[in-house]
């Protein structure tokens, strides 16, 4: 076992919160406000949305749909294993899929993304890199930028998963704007745990 001091221990989770942090606060001075209202829009008004990522992204892709149905967006999270089995039924003509890929060439993704275009799918990327395949075939590309991974390898899924994780939040609340999502709608799709019981009083 590495024989590491307390001191030093506590020293690398400090740095491991201050290089997330950072990470979270550059978005606002990167974003592409007119892609990010592009995007709201879509998921504001089509018809389903469906996420869909691999690893660590697809993890934050399900919570993002979980989200988007507790305020009444018709949304699902689709495997690309699932996908390209058949799952992509489920994709229509005027759906959004919404995919994410930190290098945009996740290899589980290319097959979908083609058939995305050939569904005629409004497909929204959420990408680091604008010359990958995600990037280039996306009817609307959103951002991120990494400057590095907060584990002391830099390999890990961590500023990247926040990063993810908090533009699809900025998404989530952009849509409620836009569609006057009310306290009293969750209410009645939410009747479980201390936040059922508290608003269902």
């Amino acid at each position: 076992m590495h024989n590491s001091t307390k001191s030093e221990i506590i020293s690398k989770a400090k740095e491991s919160l201050r290089i997330e942090s950072k990470a979270i606060a550059d978005i606002i001075d990167y974003l592409d406000q007119d892609r990010f209202y592009d995007a709201v829009e879509i998921l504001s008004n089509c018809p389903k949305i469906i996420t869909c990522a691999s690893g660590s992204s697809g993890i934050a892709a399900k919570k993002f749909a979980h989200s988007l149905c507790c305020i009444e967006r018709n949304a699902q999270f689709l495997s690309p294993a699932e996908a390209i089995h058949g799952g992509m039924g489920c994709m229509k003509k005027g759906d959004a899929v919404v995919m994410v890929s930190r290098g945009g060439k996740t290899a589980e993704l290319l097959p979908i993304i083609d058939v995305c275009n050939k569904k005629e799918v409004i497909l929204i990327g959420i990408t680091e890199n604008m010359n990958s395949p995600l990037a280039r075939q996306s009817q609307i590309v959103i951002p991120m930028k990494i400057e590095r991974e907060s584990d002391p390898l830099n390999v890990m899924a961590t500023s990247s998963f926040v990063v993810t994780i908090a533009i699809f939040d900025a998404m989530l609340v952009a849509v409620m704007e836009t569609t006057g999502y009310r306290l009293e709608q969750f209410a009645l799709i939410h009747p479980g745990g201390a936040v059922g019981n508290r608003l269902n009083k």
